[in-house]
Protein backbone atom coordinates (compact mmCIF):
# COMPACT_ATOMS: atom_id res chain seq x y z
CA UNK A 1 0.00 0.00 0.00
CA UNK A 2 1.41 3.37 -1.00
CA UNK A 3 1.78 6.05 1.64
CA UNK A 4 -0.21 9.14 0.66
CA UNK A 5 1.68 12.39 -0.05
CA UNK A 6 0.56 14.87 2.58
CA UNK A 7 1.26 17.88 0.37
CA UNK A 8 -0.95 16.34 -2.38
CA UNK A 9 -3.76 16.03 0.18
CA UNK A 10 -3.48 19.72 1.15
CA UNK A 11 -2.10 18.98 4.63
CA UNK A 12 1.51 20.06 4.09
CA UNK A 13 3.45 23.26 3.36
CA UNK A 14 5.72 24.01 0.46
CA UNK A 15 9.47 24.30 1.00
CA UNK A 16 9.27 27.97 -0.10
CA UNK A 17 6.86 28.73 2.71
CA UNK A 18 9.10 26.91 5.19
CA UNK A 19 12.10 28.92 4.03
CA UNK A 20 10.17 32.17 4.34
CA UNK A 21 9.07 31.36 7.88
CA UNK A 22 12.61 30.35 8.83
CA UNK A 23 13.95 33.60 7.40
CA UNK A 24 11.36 35.62 9.30
CA UNK A 25 12.15 33.77 12.52
CA UNK A 26 15.88 34.36 12.01
CA UNK A 27 15.33 38.07 11.39
CA UNK A 28 13.17 38.29 14.51
CA UNK A 29 15.83 36.49 16.53
CA UNK A 30 18.51 38.90 15.26
CA UNK A 31 16.33 41.92 16.09
CA UNK A 32 15.75 40.59 19.61
CA UNK A 33 19.45 39.76 20.00
CA UNK A 34 20.54 43.24 18.85
CA UNK A 35 17.97 44.88 21.12
CA UNK A 36 19.10 42.83 24.10
CA UNK A 37 22.77 43.56 23.41
CA UNK A 38 22.00 47.28 23.29
CA UNK A 39 19.86 47.04 26.41
CA UNK A 40 22.59 45.17 28.32
CA UNK A 41 25.22 47.64 27.13
CA UNK A 42 23.14 50.57 28.37
CA UNK A 43 22.65 48.89 31.76
CA UNK A 44 26.39 48.21 32.01
CA UNK A 45 27.11 51.84 31.13
CA UNK A 46 24.75 53.03 33.86
CA UNK A 47 26.40 50.63 36.30
CA UNK A 48 29.85 51.90 35.29
CA UNK A 49 28.78 55.52 35.77
CA UNK A 50 27.38 54.69 39.22
CA UNK A 51 30.63 52.99 40.24
CA UNK A 52 32.56 56.00 38.93
CA UNK A 53 30.50 58.27 41.20
CA UNK A 54 31.16 56.03 44.23
CA UNK A 55 34.88 55.83 43.48
CA UNK A 56 35.30 59.56 42.76
CA UNK A 57 33.62 60.49 46.05
CA UNK A 58 35.65 57.86 47.93
CA UNK A 59 38.93 59.22 46.57
CA UNK A 60 37.83 62.81 47.27
CA UNK A 61 37.18 61.78 50.90
CA UNK A 62 40.66 60.27 51.06
CA UNK A 63 42.04 63.59 49.84
CA UNK A 64 40.14 65.17 52.72
CA UNK A 65 41.69 62.71 55.15
CA UNK A 66 45.18 63.57 53.92
CA UNK A 67 44.35 67.27 54.16
CA UNK A 68 43.27 66.68 57.75
CA UNK A 69 46.59 64.97 58.45
CA UNK A 70 48.39 67.94 56.92
CA UNK A 71 46.36 70.13 59.26
CA UNK A 72 47.76 68.30 62.30
CA UNK A 73 51.28 68.57 60.88
CA UNK A 74 50.76 72.25 60.11
CA UNK A 75 49.60 72.86 63.67
CA UNK A 76 52.43 71.00 65.34
CA UNK A 77 55.12 72.28 63.01
CA UNK A 78 54.14 75.95 63.17
CA UNK A 79 52.72 76.40 66.63
CA UNK A 80 54.09 73.82 69.06
CA UNK A 81 57.34 72.33 70.24
CA UNK A 82 57.01 68.55 69.92
CA UNK A 83 59.94 66.51 71.01
CA UNK A 84 49.70 32.29 48.70
CA UNK A 85 46.31 32.70 48.67
CA UNK A 86 45.90 36.22 47.79
CA UNK A 87 42.71 37.77 49.19
CA UNK A 88 42.65 41.55 48.81
CA UNK A 89 40.69 44.16 50.76
CA UNK A 90 37.99 42.69 53.04
CA UNK A 91 36.81 45.92 54.69
CA UNK A 92 34.81 44.32 57.48
CA UNK A 93 32.90 41.95 55.15
CA UNK A 94 32.83 38.83 57.32
CA UNK A 95 30.67 36.82 54.89
CA UNK A 96 33.33 37.26 52.22
CA UNK A 97 36.02 35.88 54.55
CA UNK A 98 33.81 32.90 55.45
CA UNK A 99 33.19 32.19 51.79
CA UNK A 100 36.93 32.31 50.97
CA UNK A 101 37.66 29.81 53.74
CA UNK A 102 34.68 27.64 52.69
CA UNK A 103 35.81 27.49 49.08
CA UNK A 104 39.52 27.28 49.69
CA UNK A 105 39.98 25.76 53.14
CA UNK A 106 41.23 27.13 56.43
CA UNK A 107 44.85 28.32 56.76
CA UNK A 108 47.30 25.54 57.53
CA UNK A 109 50.83 24.35 56.78
CA UNK A 110 49.61 22.94 53.47
CA UNK A 111 47.23 25.83 52.73
CA UNK A 112 49.05 29.15 53.23
CA UNK A 113 47.45 32.60 52.77
CA UNK A 114 48.55 36.18 52.21
CA UNK A 115 45.91 38.76 53.21
CA UNK A 116 46.77 42.04 51.55
CA UNK A 117 45.57 44.71 53.98
CA UNK A 118 42.42 46.78 54.54
CA UNK A 119 40.82 44.22 56.84
CA UNK A 120 38.83 46.94 58.61
CA UNK A 121 36.56 49.97 58.06
CA UNK A 122 33.30 50.39 56.12
CA UNK A 123 31.88 46.92 56.86
CA UNK A 124 30.13 45.98 60.12
CA UNK A 125 32.36 43.10 61.22
CA UNK A 126 35.90 44.44 61.13
CA UNK A 127 36.68 43.29 64.67
CA UNK A 128 35.50 39.74 63.98
CA UNK A 129 37.70 39.62 60.88
CA UNK A 130 40.73 40.80 62.86
CA UNK A 131 40.13 38.21 65.59
CA UNK A 132 39.89 35.36 63.05
CA UNK A 133 43.00 36.51 61.18
CA UNK A 134 45.04 37.11 64.35
CA UNK A 135 44.11 33.75 65.85
CA UNK A 136 44.96 32.05 62.55
CA UNK A 137 48.30 33.85 62.57
CA UNK A 138 49.06 32.69 66.13
CA UNK A 139 48.32 29.08 65.15
CA UNK A 140 50.15 29.19 61.80
CA UNK A 141 52.66 32.07 62.04
CA UNK A 142 54.64 30.84 59.03
CA UNK A 143 51.66 30.10 56.82
CA UNK A 144 49.39 33.12 57.21
CA UNK A 145 50.78 36.53 56.27
CA UNK A 146 49.05 39.84 56.99
CA UNK A 147 50.19 42.88 55.02
CA UNK A 148 49.36 46.36 56.24
CA UNK A 149 46.91 48.39 54.12
CA UNK A 150 46.22 52.09 54.16
CA UNK A 151 43.20 51.44 56.45
CA UNK A 152 45.31 49.74 59.13
CA UNK A 153 45.75 53.24 60.51
CA UNK A 154 43.93 54.76 63.45
CA UNK A 155 43.45 58.06 61.60
CA UNK A 156 41.58 56.27 58.80
CA UNK A 157 39.59 54.25 61.36
CA UNK A 158 38.23 57.43 62.93
CA UNK A 159 36.72 58.50 59.62
CA UNK A 160 35.65 55.20 58.05
CA UNK A 161 33.90 53.43 60.90
CA UNK A 162 36.17 50.98 62.72
CA UNK A 163 36.65 53.26 65.75
CA UNK A 164 32.88 53.61 66.12
CA UNK A 165 32.43 49.86 65.73
CA UNK A 166 34.86 49.13 68.58
CA UNK A 167 33.42 51.74 70.93
CA UNK A 168 29.90 50.47 70.24
CA UNK A 169 30.70 46.76 70.71
CA UNK A 170 33.06 47.12 73.67
CA UNK A 171 31.74 49.97 75.77
CA UNK A 172 33.86 49.12 78.83
CA UNK A 173 37.21 48.30 77.19
CA UNK A 174 36.80 49.86 73.74
CA UNK A 175 39.39 52.61 74.19
CA UNK A 176 41.99 50.13 75.47
CA UNK A 177 41.32 47.81 72.51
CA UNK A 178 41.85 50.70 70.11
CA UNK A 179 45.18 51.53 71.76
CA UNK A 180 46.33 47.92 71.43
CA UNK A 181 45.26 47.74 67.78
CA UNK A 182 47.07 50.99 67.05
CA UNK A 183 50.23 49.29 68.32
CA UNK A 184 49.52 46.08 66.39
CA UNK A 185 49.15 48.01 63.13
CA UNK A 186 52.69 49.32 63.43
CA UNK A 187 54.14 45.80 63.42
CA UNK A 188 52.29 44.54 60.34
CA UNK A 189 54.60 44.01 57.33
CA UNK A 190 54.11 46.38 54.41
CA UNK A 191 54.89 43.72 51.82
CA UNK A 192 55.45 40.03 51.13
CA UNK A 193 57.56 38.31 48.46
CA UNK A 194 56.42 34.86 47.31
CA UNK A 195 59.00 32.37 46.00
CA UNK A 196 61.38 35.24 45.16
CA UNK A 197 59.11 36.03 42.20
CA UNK A 198 55.91 37.80 43.25
CA UNK A 199 55.77 41.07 45.18
CA UNK A 200 52.55 41.48 47.19
CA UNK A 201 51.85 45.00 48.49
CA UNK A 202 48.67 46.88 49.22
CA UNK A 203 48.86 49.88 46.91
CA UNK A 204 51.71 50.13 44.45
CA UNK A 205 55.20 51.42 43.71
CA UNK A 206 56.96 54.52 42.44
CA UNK A 207 60.08 55.15 40.39
CA UNK A 208 62.06 55.52 43.64
CA UNK A 209 60.74 52.40 45.44
CA UNK A 210 63.63 50.79 47.32
CA UNK A 211 62.77 47.30 48.59
CA UNK A 212 66.04 47.06 50.49
CA UNK A 213 65.29 50.24 52.42
CA UNK A 214 61.74 49.04 53.09
CA UNK A 215 63.11 45.75 54.39
CA UNK A 216 65.32 47.58 56.90
CA UNK A 217 62.76 50.13 58.00
CA UNK A 218 61.69 50.25 61.67
CA UNK A 219 58.03 50.13 60.77
CA UNK A 220 56.87 50.16 64.39
CA UNK A 221 57.78 53.86 64.46
CA UNK A 222 54.98 54.63 62.02
CA UNK A 223 51.91 55.14 64.19
CA UNK A 224 50.00 56.65 61.29
CA UNK A 225 51.21 56.78 57.72
CA UNK A 226 49.02 59.87 57.32
CA UNK A 227 51.24 61.87 59.67
CA UNK A 228 54.38 63.07 57.85
CA UNK A 229 57.58 63.56 59.88
CA UNK A 230 57.65 66.81 61.83
CA UNK A 231 60.78 69.01 62.01
CA UNK A 232 62.13 68.77 65.52
CA UNK A 233 63.92 72.13 65.93
CA UNK A 234 60.93 73.82 67.58
CA UNK A 235 62.36 77.31 66.96
CA UNK A 236 59.71 78.51 64.54
CA UNK A 237 56.69 78.22 66.86
CA UNK A 238 54.63 81.34 66.47
CA UNK A 239 53.77 83.40 69.50
CA UNK A 240 50.29 84.42 68.41
CA UNK A 241 47.38 82.10 69.10
CA UNK A 242 49.57 80.20 71.56
CA UNK A 243 46.81 79.78 74.12
CA UNK A 244 44.25 78.80 71.47
CA UNK A 245 46.51 76.09 70.14
CA UNK A 246 47.67 74.63 73.43
CA UNK A 247 44.56 72.53 74.04
CA UNK A 248 44.50 70.94 70.60
CA UNK A 249 48.24 70.35 70.49
CA UNK A 250 48.23 68.74 73.92
CA UNK A 251 45.54 66.33 72.77
CA UNK A 252 47.58 65.33 69.76
CA UNK A 253 50.75 64.88 71.78
CA UNK A 254 49.02 62.73 74.38
CA UNK A 255 47.70 60.46 71.66
CA UNK A 256 51.25 59.16 71.36
CA UNK A 257 51.81 58.95 67.64
CA UNK A 258 54.66 61.44 67.58
CA UNK A 259 56.80 59.59 70.11
CA UNK A 260 58.94 58.07 67.36
CA UNK A 261 59.25 58.93 63.72
CA UNK A 262 60.53 57.66 60.42
CA UNK A 263 62.76 59.82 58.26
CA UNK A 264 61.09 61.78 55.46
CA UNK A 265 62.54 59.38 52.86
CA UNK A 266 61.26 56.32 54.73
CA UNK A 267 57.82 57.87 55.15
CA UNK A 268 57.57 58.70 51.43
CA UNK A 269 58.52 55.12 50.55
CA UNK A 270 55.74 53.73 52.75
CA UNK A 271 53.16 56.22 51.42
CA UNK A 272 53.91 55.03 47.86
CA UNK A 273 53.55 51.37 48.84
CA UNK A 274 50.20 51.85 50.61
CA UNK A 275 48.51 54.53 48.48
CA UNK A 276 49.66 54.26 44.84
CA UNK A 277 47.64 53.03 41.82
CA UNK A 278 48.70 51.67 38.40
CA UNK A 279 47.79 53.51 35.20
CA UNK A 280 48.33 52.84 31.49
CA UNK A 281 50.25 56.09 31.01
CA UNK A 282 54.02 55.74 31.23
CA UNK A 283 55.98 57.35 34.02
CA UNK A 284 55.33 58.20 37.65
CA UNK A 285 53.22 61.20 38.61
CA UNK A 286 51.16 62.42 41.61
CA UNK A 287 48.00 60.51 42.52
CA UNK A 288 45.65 63.47 42.19
CA UNK A 289 42.49 61.46 42.92
CA UNK A 290 43.56 60.18 46.32
CA UNK A 291 45.89 63.03 47.23
CA UNK A 292 48.64 60.61 48.33
CA UNK A 293 51.01 58.15 46.67
CA UNK A 294 51.49 58.19 42.92
CA UNK A 295 50.26 56.77 39.62
CA UNK A 296 52.80 54.39 38.10
CA UNK A 297 52.94 53.28 34.49
CA UNK A 298 54.03 49.99 32.85
CA UNK A 299 57.60 51.26 32.43
CA UNK A 300 57.88 51.83 36.20
CA UNK A 301 56.54 48.32 36.85
CA UNK A 302 59.12 46.77 34.51
CA UNK A 303 61.91 48.88 36.00
CA UNK A 304 61.24 47.88 39.63
CA UNK A 305 60.49 44.22 38.88
CA UNK A 306 63.65 43.88 36.77
CA UNK A 307 65.76 45.66 39.39
CA UNK A 308 64.80 43.08 42.02
CA UNK A 309 64.50 40.10 39.65
CA UNK A 310 60.77 39.72 40.25
CA UNK A 311 58.09 38.60 37.78
CA UNK A 312 54.83 40.05 39.05
CA UNK A 313 53.24 42.58 41.38
CA UNK A 314 49.96 41.74 43.15
CA UNK A 315 48.15 44.61 44.85
CA UNK A 316 44.67 45.55 46.12
CA UNK A 317 43.49 49.05 47.12
CA UNK A 318 40.98 49.58 44.27
CA UNK A 319 37.45 48.20 43.93
CA UNK A 320 37.05 46.40 40.60
CA UNK A 321 33.64 45.42 39.14
CA UNK A 322 34.75 41.81 38.57
CA UNK A 323 36.85 41.55 41.73
CA UNK A 324 40.19 41.63 39.93
CA UNK A 325 41.97 43.30 37.04
CA UNK A 326 45.16 42.59 35.08
CA UNK A 327 47.27 45.38 33.58
CA UNK A 328 50.82 46.31 32.55
CA UNK A 329 51.15 43.35 30.17
CA UNK A 330 50.14 40.89 32.87
CA UNK A 331 52.76 42.08 35.34
CA UNK A 332 50.32 43.83 37.72
CA UNK A 333 47.23 42.19 39.19
CA UNK A 334 44.68 44.02 41.34
CA UNK A 335 42.60 41.75 43.59
CA UNK A 336 39.73 43.07 45.72
CA UNK A 337 37.89 40.67 48.03
CA UNK A 338 35.06 42.83 49.43
CA UNK A 339 31.99 42.12 47.30
CA UNK A 340 29.13 44.65 47.31
CA UNK A 341 31.65 47.26 48.43
CA UNK A 342 29.66 50.38 47.57
CA UNK A 343 26.15 48.97 47.38
CA UNK A 344 24.35 45.63 47.12
CA UNK A 345 25.27 44.16 43.75
CA UNK A 346 27.88 46.83 42.94
CA UNK A 347 30.85 44.47 42.47
CA UNK A 348 32.13 40.95 42.84
CA UNK A 349 34.88 39.91 45.23
CA UNK A 350 37.82 37.74 44.19
CA UNK A 351 40.89 35.94 45.42
CA UNK A 352 43.86 34.39 43.64
CA UNK A 353 45.22 30.88 43.96
CA UNK A 354 48.89 30.46 43.08
CA UNK A 355 51.25 27.54 42.78
CA UNK A 356 54.93 27.65 41.92
CA UNK A 357 55.48 27.70 38.18
CA UNK A 358 51.78 27.95 37.27
CA UNK A 359 49.55 30.77 36.07
CA UNK A 360 47.49 32.52 38.78
CA UNK A 361 43.89 31.31 38.97
CA UNK A 362 41.09 33.73 39.85
CA UNK A 363 38.01 32.87 41.89
CA UNK A 364 35.07 35.29 41.95
CA UNK A 365 32.04 35.48 44.22
CA UNK A 366 29.31 37.79 45.44
CA UNK A 367 27.61 37.56 48.81
CA UNK A 368 24.28 39.23 48.13
CA UNK A 369 21.26 37.66 49.81
CA UNK A 370 18.86 40.45 48.94
CA UNK A 371 19.72 40.56 45.24
CA UNK A 372 20.42 36.93 44.36
CA UNK A 373 17.21 36.56 42.39
CA UNK A 374 16.78 40.16 41.24
CA UNK A 375 17.25 40.87 37.52
CA UNK A 376 20.13 43.05 36.32
CA UNK A 377 18.01 46.15 35.71
CA UNK A 378 16.79 46.14 39.33
CA UNK A 379 20.32 45.79 40.65
CA UNK A 380 21.53 48.63 38.41
CA UNK A 381 18.60 50.83 39.47
CA UNK A 382 19.49 50.30 43.14
CA UNK A 383 23.19 51.05 42.61
CA UNK A 384 22.46 54.07 40.44
CA UNK A 385 19.93 55.49 42.91
CA UNK A 386 22.40 55.22 45.79
CA UNK A 387 25.19 56.83 43.75
CA UNK A 388 23.00 59.75 42.65
CA UNK A 389 21.88 60.24 46.24
CA UNK A 390 25.51 60.56 47.38
CA UNK A 391 26.26 62.96 44.55
CA UNK A 392 23.32 65.18 45.44
CA UNK A 393 24.53 65.34 49.03
CA UNK A 394 27.90 66.45 47.68
CA UNK A 395 26.16 69.12 45.63
CA UNK A 396 24.09 70.48 48.51
CA UNK A 397 27.20 70.74 50.70
CA UNK A 398 28.62 73.15 48.10
CA UNK A 399 25.35 74.85 47.18
CA UNK A 400 26.56 78.41 47.78
CA UNK A 401 29.77 77.86 45.81
CA UNK A 402 27.91 76.17 42.96
CA UNK A 403 25.32 78.93 42.68
CA UNK A 404 28.09 81.54 42.61
CA UNK A 405 29.85 79.61 39.82
CA UNK A 406 26.61 79.20 37.87
CA UNK A 407 25.75 82.89 38.15
CA UNK A 408 29.19 83.91 36.89
CA UNK A 409 28.47 81.90 33.73
CA UNK A 410 24.88 83.17 33.49
CA UNK A 411 25.57 86.63 32.01
CA UNK A 412 21.91 87.25 31.15
CA UNK A 413 20.62 86.19 34.59
CA UNK A 414 18.24 83.77 32.92
CA UNK A 415 18.64 81.01 35.47
CA UNK A 416 19.87 78.72 32.70
CA UNK A 417 23.21 77.53 31.35
CA UNK A 418 24.34 75.50 28.39
CA UNK A 419 25.27 71.89 29.08
CA UNK A 420 28.96 72.73 28.67
CA UNK A 421 28.82 75.67 31.09
CA UNK A 422 26.96 73.63 33.71
CA UNK A 423 29.33 70.66 33.41
CA UNK A 424 32.38 72.94 33.68
CA UNK A 425 31.04 74.59 36.83
CA UNK A 426 30.15 71.24 38.44
CA UNK A 427 33.59 69.76 37.87
CA UNK A 428 35.40 72.95 38.84
CA UNK A 429 33.57 73.38 42.17
CA UNK A 430 33.12 69.75 43.25
CA UNK A 431 36.50 68.56 41.97
CA UNK A 432 34.98 65.30 40.71
CA UNK A 433 36.00 64.05 37.28
CA UNK A 434 32.63 62.59 36.23
CA UNK A 435 30.65 62.24 32.96
CA UNK A 436 28.49 65.24 33.87
CA UNK A 437 26.67 65.40 30.53
CA UNK A 438 25.47 61.83 30.89
CA UNK A 439 24.54 62.35 34.54
CA UNK A 440 22.68 65.63 33.97
CA UNK A 441 19.28 63.94 33.47
CA UNK A 442 19.52 62.60 37.05
CA UNK A 443 20.54 65.91 38.61
CA UNK A 444 18.83 68.82 36.84
CA UNK A 445 16.02 69.64 34.41
CA UNK A 446 16.70 70.62 30.80
CA UNK A 447 14.47 72.66 28.50
CA UNK A 448 13.61 71.84 24.87
CA UNK A 449 16.65 73.81 23.66
CA UNK A 450 19.02 71.76 25.81
CA UNK A 451 19.64 74.51 28.38
CA UNK A 452 19.85 73.59 32.06
CA UNK A 453 17.84 75.15 34.88
CA UNK A 454 20.75 75.12 37.31
CA UNK A 455 18.69 75.79 40.45
CA UNK A 456 16.63 72.65 39.80
CA UNK A 457 19.51 70.58 41.15
CA UNK A 458 18.72 71.76 44.68
CA UNK A 459 14.93 71.42 44.66
CA UNK A 460 14.65 67.95 46.17
CA UNK A 461 17.41 68.08 48.78
CA UNK A 462 18.51 70.41 51.61
CA UNK A 463 20.61 70.42 54.78
CA UNK A 464 18.52 70.52 57.94
CA UNK A 465 19.35 73.63 59.97
CA UNK A 466 19.58 73.04 63.74
CA UNK A 467 19.16 76.79 64.16
CA UNK A 468 17.11 78.72 61.60
CA UNK A 469 18.97 82.02 62.01
CA UNK A 470 22.36 80.56 61.04
CA UNK A 471 23.74 81.47 57.61
CA UNK A 472 23.52 78.78 54.92
CA UNK A 473 27.24 79.12 54.12
CA UNK A 474 28.18 78.13 57.68
CA UNK A 475 25.73 75.21 57.66
CA UNK A 476 27.18 73.91 54.39
CA UNK A 477 30.74 74.26 55.70
CA UNK A 478 30.05 72.40 58.95
CA UNK A 479 28.21 69.66 57.05
CA UNK A 480 30.99 69.34 54.44
CA UNK A 481 33.74 69.05 57.05
CA UNK A 482 31.77 67.22 59.74
CA UNK A 483 33.98 64.11 59.58
CA UNK A 484 37.17 66.17 59.89
CA UNK A 485 35.77 68.19 62.78
CA UNK A 486 34.70 65.03 64.58
CA UNK A 487 38.17 63.50 64.22
CA UNK A 488 39.81 66.66 65.54
CA UNK A 489 37.43 66.71 68.49
CA UNK A 490 37.98 63.02 69.32
CA UNK A 491 41.72 63.63 69.41
CA UNK A 492 41.60 66.70 71.65
CA UNK A 493 38.96 65.15 73.94
CA UNK A 494 41.65 63.73 76.21
CA UNK A 495 39.27 62.85 79.04
CA UNK A 496 36.81 61.14 76.62
CA UNK A 497 33.92 63.00 78.17
CA UNK A 498 32.24 63.68 74.84
CA UNK A 499 31.94 67.33 75.88
CA UNK A 500 33.86 70.33 74.64
CA UNK A 501 34.02 73.70 76.37
CA UNK A 502 33.05 76.85 74.51
CA UNK A 503 36.68 78.00 74.69
CA UNK A 504 37.96 74.74 73.19
CA UNK A 505 35.18 74.87 70.61
CA UNK A 506 36.21 78.34 69.42
CA UNK A 507 39.92 77.48 69.48
CA UNK A 508 39.41 74.38 67.36
CA UNK A 509 37.33 76.32 64.84
CA UNK A 510 39.94 79.09 64.49
CA UNK A 511 42.72 76.58 63.85
CA UNK A 512 40.60 74.64 61.41
CA UNK A 513 39.47 77.77 59.56
CA UNK A 514 42.99 79.13 59.16
CA UNK A 515 44.38 75.92 57.63
CA UNK A 516 41.39 75.09 55.43
CA UNK A 517 41.02 78.71 54.22
CA UNK A 518 37.37 78.87 55.27
CA UNK A 519 36.08 82.43 54.84
CA UNK A 520 33.38 82.67 57.50
CA UNK A 521 33.16 85.32 60.17
CA UNK A 522 33.92 83.99 63.67
CA UNK A 523 30.84 85.71 65.07
CA UNK A 524 28.60 83.40 63.01
CA UNK A 525 30.25 80.33 64.49
CA UNK A 526 30.16 81.81 67.99
CA UNK A 527 26.44 82.43 67.62
CA UNK A 528 25.87 78.86 66.45
CA UNK A 529 27.91 77.47 69.36
CA UNK A 530 25.99 79.49 71.92
CA UNK A 531 22.64 78.37 70.52
CA UNK A 532 23.75 74.72 70.57
CA UNK A 533 24.69 75.01 74.26
CA UNK A 534 21.15 74.02 75.16
CA UNK A 535 21.49 73.94 78.95
CA UNK A 536 23.81 76.98 79.05
CA UNK A 537 26.51 75.23 81.11
CA UNK A 538 29.38 76.43 78.91
CA UNK A 539 29.97 73.10 77.15
CA UNK A 540 28.65 71.26 74.09
CA UNK A 541 28.09 67.58 73.38
CA UNK A 542 30.11 67.72 70.17
CA UNK A 543 28.94 64.47 68.63
CA UNK A 544 25.33 65.49 69.15
CA UNK A 545 26.20 68.87 67.66
CA UNK A 546 27.38 67.25 64.43
CA UNK A 547 24.36 64.93 64.24
CA UNK A 548 22.17 68.04 64.04
CA UNK A 549 23.50 68.64 60.51
CA UNK A 550 22.02 66.16 58.08
CA UNK A 551 20.69 66.11 54.53
CA UNK A 552 16.96 65.77 53.92
CA UNK A 553 15.86 64.23 50.62
CA UNK A 554 12.43 65.41 49.51
CA UNK A 555 11.45 62.02 48.11
CA UNK A 556 12.40 60.29 51.36
CA UNK A 557 9.88 62.45 53.17
CA UNK A 558 7.23 61.70 50.55
CA UNK A 559 7.85 57.97 50.91
CA UNK A 560 7.53 58.22 54.70
CA UNK A 561 4.22 60.04 54.30
CA UNK A 562 3.01 57.37 51.92
CA UNK A 563 3.99 54.67 54.41
CA UNK A 564 2.00 56.32 57.19
CA UNK A 565 -1.06 56.70 54.99
CA UNK A 566 -0.90 53.07 53.92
Amino acid sequence: MNTPNLEDMGCGTSSATKDKKSETALKAALVIQNWYRGYSARLKTRQRYALTIFQSIEYADEQGQLQLSNFFSFMLENYTNVQEKEPGDLHGKLDDLFLIFYKNGLPSVTNPYVFNGDFVDRGKNSMEILMILFVSFLVYPNDLHLNRGNHEDFMMNMRYGFTKEILHKYKLHGKKILQILEEVYTWLPIGTIIDNEVLVIHGGISESTDLNLLHRIERNKMRSVLMPPIPMDGDHAEKKNKLDIATVAQGIRTSGFFSEQLTKQEWEQVIDILWSDPRDKRGCYPNTNRGGGCYFGPDITSKILNKYQLKMLIRSHECKPEGYEICHDGKVITVFSASNYYEEGSNRGAYIRMSSGTTPRFFQYQITKATCFRPLYQRVNAIESSAIRMLKERMISRKTDLIRAFQLQDRNKSGKLSMGQWAFSMENVLGLNLPWRSLSSHLVTTDKDGNIDYMSGFQDVHIQKPVKEVHSTLIETVYRYRSDLQIIFNIIDSDHSGLISMEEFRSMWKLFKSHYSVHIDDSQFDELAERMDLNKDGSIDFNEFLKAFYVVHKFDQLNKSDTKLA
